[in-house]
């Protein structure tokens, strides 16, 4: 029970990698905040997994493109739980498009939230740190794509790229205050939003006979990256990107 005592909120944990880390999060010990764009039944199936192990929940519905919704999440979060000591910026979109056809509407989606709202939630988490005079940790679900290119991704590959270098100047100036600042870059994982690869066996084919290990990641492949970072036993770890991908980075190749 690493986190016993912690209370973490995790953004996009209604699904996919960010429910499995808020599981394994409750599982080390911690409280846990789900925080959602929906609160449907998946948001619900989250809270309703971590009350089974017997920790505190909150589910808060907001969409990170709205800057005064990500001050609401952590105002409410604070509010709700008494504290925050663990950030995890989980939620992210993608849109698909040749680079000639991106539209500001694409690209104002994709950024506002990989980028924009990712910014600002963490800066209110700082502040949060700040006015009580605590350490936290702050841990981007970042991409392999801050460092693999990913045509007719690019607003993607923007948002990517732009939050490894934000990673690491943040871990440089909030370091001094104990606050450290991680990324994790997956890989193919299979979650809804490779829905349509995992069902076209022809190009999931193709894509494992790129990756070392064979297979996609699983959504539990990353949350045990995260519950390590959350953790003291990460205390000296900052600024640094953690790769969970099967090989498939240095491996990858167009055909």
């Amino acid at each position: 029970m690493k986190l016993e005592g912690k209370t973490a909120l995790v953004t996009g944990s209604a699904q996919g990698i960010g429910q499995a880390i808020a599981i394994r999060l409750a599982q080390e010990g911690a409280d846990i905040i789900v925080d959602d764009r929906t609160l449907g039944q998946s948001a619900q199936e989250t809270a309703d997994a971590i009350t089974a192990l017997g920790r505190r929940v909150h589910m808060i519905q907001g969409d990170l493109a709205n800057t005064e919704d990500d001050r609401r999440v952590i105002a409410e979060g604070v509010e709700k739980m008494g504290k925050i000591d663990i950030l995890v910026n989980n939620a992210g979109v993608e849109k698909h498009a040749d680079f000639w056809d991106v539209t500001e509407e694409d690209f104002d989606f994709v950024l506002q939230i990989n980028l924009r709202g990712t910014f600002f939630i963490t800066q209110d988490f700082v502040n949060h740190l700040r006015a009580t005079n605590r350490p936290g940790r702050v841990i981007n679900i970042s991409s392999v794509h801050e460092e693999l290119p990913f045509p007719h991704f690019s607003t993607y590959c923007a948002g990517k790229g732009a939050l490894k270098m934000l990673c690491r100047d943040l871990a440089v100036e909030l370091g001094p205050l104990g606050i450290t600042v991680n990324n994790i870059a997956p890989g193919a994982i299979a979650t809804p939003i490779n829905t349509s690869l995992l069902n076209n066996p022809q190009l999931l084919a193709l894509l494992e006979s790129k990756i070392p290990l064979g297979r996609l990641g699983k959504p539990e492949d990353v949350s045990g990256i995260a519950a390590f970072l959350a953790s003291d036993d990460a205390s000296y770890v900052t600024g640094a990107t953690f790769v969970v991908d099967g090989g498939l980075l240095h491996n990858y190749h167009e055909q």
